[in-house]
């Protein structure tokens, strides 16, 4: 591409394959086309319903076509999974530490969801939620981080694990049923109010320090 002459540093033409640039805030274009020079891809996409988020689909269109050819030749993967018919934030990233930094139940990442519910939503559930309930295949309770009633059927639900569809089986653990499922945060990060399902930007150094991996 660079023989070709299709990529210019500061608006300049470069046509030196060799030529040593400082990576420091440095911004590249590619057949007009801005690119900041990143050492690890990382992103956040609004995801919408309907894509699985697998590398290999089995079901369904995999969430990494949502994402341009330069980025998934970067071998990016999501960070942790949300249900095929689950919206919202997430995060992809061709950095491993970080991948293993905001997966691991050890640091308890929080992830807040908004539930919307068959069923009306009543103070018992939320104690029980609170206080932590029996899954299948799980040896002891397990406990929401937050759990609030937004209205009577939706629930703001906090939580610090990632165990297999969670949230599903915690409401239906109380008597309840989640009709639709949205990841609103992960830690402190919110999802971008101006991110429209299927859009995605890279992550900011905001963005770190809100997910507690400042960068």
């Amino acid at each position: 591409m660079i023989r070709r002459e299709r990529v210019a540093l500061a608006g300049e033409i470069c046509d030196d394959p060799f030529v040593e640039v400082p990576t420091d805030g440095l911004i590249f274009t590619v057949d007009g086309v801005d690119w900041p020079f990143c050492e690890f891809a990382t992103i956040v996409l609004n995801k919408p319903a309907g894509y699985e988020c697998s590398r290999k689909p089995k079901h369904h269109t995999g969430v990494l076509e949502l994402l341009p050819v330069q980025l998934r030749e970067r071998d990016v993967q999501p960070i942790g999974r949300l249900d095929e018919d689950t919206t919202g934030l997430l995060l992809i990233t061709d950095d491993g530490q970080l991948n293993h930094q905001l997966s691991s139940g050890k640091r308890k990442v929080p992830k807040v969801y908004l539930a919307q519910t068959k069923h009306p939503l009543d103070a018992a559930q939320i104690e029980q939620l609170l206080a932590g309930v029996l899954l299948a295949d799980e040896p002891a309770p397990i406990a929401a981080a937050g759990a609030e009633i937004v209205d009577d059927h939706q629930l703001r639900l906090t939580l610090t694990e990632g165990k297999y569809h969670q949230v599903k089986r915690m409401v239906a653990a109380v008597g309840n049923r989640v009709e639709a499922l949205h990841r609103e945060a992960v830690g402190e990060m919110q999802l971008p109010a101006d991110l429209k399902p299927g859009e995605w930007r890279w992550l900011t150094a905001a963005d770190y320090e809100k997910l507690g991996v400042p960068r």
